[in-house]
């Protein structure tokens, strides 16, 4: 496997490529990057950047220079679970399947394998990673070499009435582990979340406590909604196979029989992402903002309730594990022109086979072929940084944009969009610095 080429900053540096994707214009034939420091000062044709800038010259040939990959929602606790769980009958099944697997795993064989993914990650060009962890007290034995936003996935189905206690501890672990990120306001807030797993397995009050503490330390929440028919069924009918797992459980279930996964969340959540139950925001105060992963099963009712929605929470698709599941199809025309901004993710390898961002936008071009190769790439690189807060920092290459890049060869003979998603290999150049300013 050839090796990822890390580059470290010098203090002035210019990056020649046959073509440079800016992503806010027409692609650069010819086309340089200027970088000072850890940020980009001027992009354009590499004699008038050359003309304007001092610095040495990498020459990078035949390739197109390339923002650096987002990675908008995945499990890297899963990694070493890759091939593990054959497509099951069920996503009730899989649920078991995938609690089996983990009742055999010790914490260092999850401290192992988020290093493992975080390796295979920036291998395929991913330069930031939403990454969900079961276990944020592992995060301090962790050091991602790529920026990494960390979210505390929290489950309390069997023990709703601790809820507030577990959160508080996840945030302990967090701060713990990253102190400097916790009190880090830049580029959008800490970098560190919460995320209450699902409705299924996460209390009204987990959800409630979450977004009290975002509010108050300004940071990312996000969860899973809507992904399979057997939730929508739960919910809406009272019935089915993960009706019958969660209630055995314990779960309380009268919220089952009614409303739609997407309805209660709506009704759940505070005013960040629905207008529906609007609440007062003391001056000054974050704009809430949640991060949902699927929304894989919406009936007709749903979408009224979308288009009221005065704002928009961001969405994560994940093509290859929706494939493996057999999803209900995702409604990416309505959601778009709904206005909301969809991103793609691996999620994790108990349901996928890579962490290629490359060939999750394969598998979305594949199931959306109308969808032009341009707006595909949108969609890993400025549509995941503004559902992270990055949207001024990174996903991007413009002056005052972070130098986080990468390349891939490309030519003259098919649409350089095309090509890109056509990319299959590792990425053997990138160019990145992580949270704490250190060169990749």
């Amino acid at each position: 496997m050839t090796a990822v080429r890390h580059r470290r900053y010098s203090s002035q540096m210019i990056v020649r490529a046959r073509t440079v994707v800016t992503i806010d214009g027409a692609p650069i034939e010819n086309g340089a990057v200027a970088v000072s420091g850890n940020r980009i000062v001027d992009v354009g044709r590499f004699a008038e950047i050359k003309t304007r800038n001092a610095g040495k010259t990498v020459d990078l040939g035949e390739k197109v220079l390339l923002p650096g990959l987002i990675n908008a929602h995945c499990h890297l606790d899963y990694t070493c679970l890759r091939g593990k769980i054959p497509p099951q009958k069920s996503f009730t099944d899989w649920i078991q399947a995938i609690n089996a697997e983990k009742a055999n795993l010790l914490p260092k064989d999850y401290v192992a394998s988020i290093n493992d993914g975080f390796a295979e990650a920036s291998r395929f060009g991913t330069i930031t990673i939403a990454n969900l962890t079961a276990f944020p007290e592992l995060i301090s034995q962790i050091q991602p070499p790529i920026r990494t936003r960390w979210f505390a996935e929290l489950i309390d189905v069997r023990m709703p009435e601790g809820a507030t206690e577990l959160v508080d501890r996840a945030m302990e672990s967090l701060g713990r582990a990253r102190p400097e990120l916790v009190l880090s306001e830049a580029e959008g807030g800490a970098p560190l979340g919460l995320a209450p797993h699902a409705l299924f397995t996460a209390s009204s009050n987990l959800f409630r406590w979450c977004e009290n503490i975002s509010r108050r330390d300004n940071i990312l929440l996000t969860t899973h909604l809507a992904e399979s028919r057997e939730e929508m069924e739960m919910f809406r009918h009272a019935s089915g196979p993960l009706y019958e797992l969660i209630k055995s459980i314990g779960r309380p279930m009268d919220d089952c029989g009614s409303k739609t996964p997407l309805g209660l969340f709506l009704d759940l959540i505070g005013s960040g992402g629905s207008p529906n139950r609007p609440r007062a925001i003391e001056v000054n105060r974050p704009y809430l903002s949640w991060i949902v992963a699927h929304l894989n099963e919406l009936t007709e009712s749903d979408f009224p309730l979308l288009e009221r929605s005065n704002s928009k929470f961001h969405v994560v698709h994940c093509p290859r594990s929706h494939n493996y599941f057999g999803h209900s199809s995702f409604a990416f025309d309505r959601l778009r022109s709904l206005g909301f901004n969809v991103c793609l993710g691996t999620d994790s390898l108990a349901s996928n086979e890579s962490l290629s961002l490359f060939a999750e936008m394969r598998a979305f071009q594949k199931e959306f072929p109308s969808v032009s190769a341009e707006e595909i790439f949108q969609m890993v690189t400025v549509n995941p940084a503004r559902a992270l807060r990055y949207g001024n920092a990174f996903g991007q290459i413009g002056p005052g944009f972070g130098a986080d890049l990468i390349a891939v060869p490309c030519s003259t003979s098919t649409d350089i969009f095309e090509q890109i998603l056509a990319f299959e290999n590792p990425v053997d150049w990138v160019l990145a610095g992580n949270d704490q300013g250190q060169m990749l």
